[in-house]
């Protein structure tokens, strides 16, 4: 059974919402304190397009940040999943979180906006899938043992802040420094690891709207 063709104006709103994310994605990253205005500016739609589809920014940037956790959360599902060799399927999960640039959007963009239950309650199964994928690949023998999930989050955070030229030497330079990490994360690893990992305290922490802490 196939899905139902959109109708015409149905089409045409399902275009105008994925140019909108997409510019989101470009705009804020790249400056959270941009103005709405310059989304639909991004994304070639009148502005009271957008405003019918997003009656904020805040309520955008909710969106936006939903979005990326969701593809988080099917990421980290496939490579639970996954058979086979299980060092590619950690590789292909890391290569795919890069990708699909969602540590950006933590990086720039948490404690912008108050995010929503659905959100929270997201986070909450992510943090339960990163345990999960933690204690798979190491009891598999190709993670190292002193990893913590802090430690993955930093790296793909740190390769996040990469910008190279234009948007596609950027993506193949983030994902050459992604493979020098992953040497480094692949068991046994040289030696121990100094201090310790950022704790998911510290990391939630993030998402608190900087004026409930002001």
């Amino acid at each position: 059974m196939t899905d139902k063709p959109l109708s015409g104006r149905k089409a045409q709103a399902a275009r105008n919402d994925k140019l909108i994310l997409e510019a989101a994605h470009e705009v804020f990253v790249a400056d959270p304190g941009a103005p709405i205005a310059e989304v639909a500016k991004r994304a070639g739609v009148g502005i009271s397009a957008l405003y019918r589809r997003y009656p904020s920014k805040e309520d955008l940037l909710r969106k936006l940040c939903s979005d990326g956790l969701s593809r988080y959360l099917e990421l980290a599902r496939e490579a639970l999943d996954a058979e086979g060799d299980l060092w590619e399927a950690f590789r292909a999960f890391m290569r795919g979180v890069v990708v699909a640039d969602t540590p950006s959007i933590t990086v720039r963009l948490a404690g912008t906006f108050t995010p929503s239950p659905e959100m929270f309650n997201d986070a909450i199964e992510g943090d339960a899938l990163n345990k999960a994928l933690l204690e798979r690949f190491k009891s598999a023998g190709v993670l190292r043992a002193d990893v913590v999930n802090g430690d993955l989050q930093m790296v793909t955070e740190s390769i996040a802040s990469i910008e190279i030229g234009d948007a596609q030497r950027t993506a193949e330079v983030r994902l050459r420094t992604l493979e020098l990490y992953l040497e480094a994360l692949r068991a046994p690893g040289a030696g121990p690891l100094p201090g310790t990992g950022v704790t998911d305290e510290e990391m939630g922490a993030r998402w608190i709207p900087k004026s409930a802490t002001e």
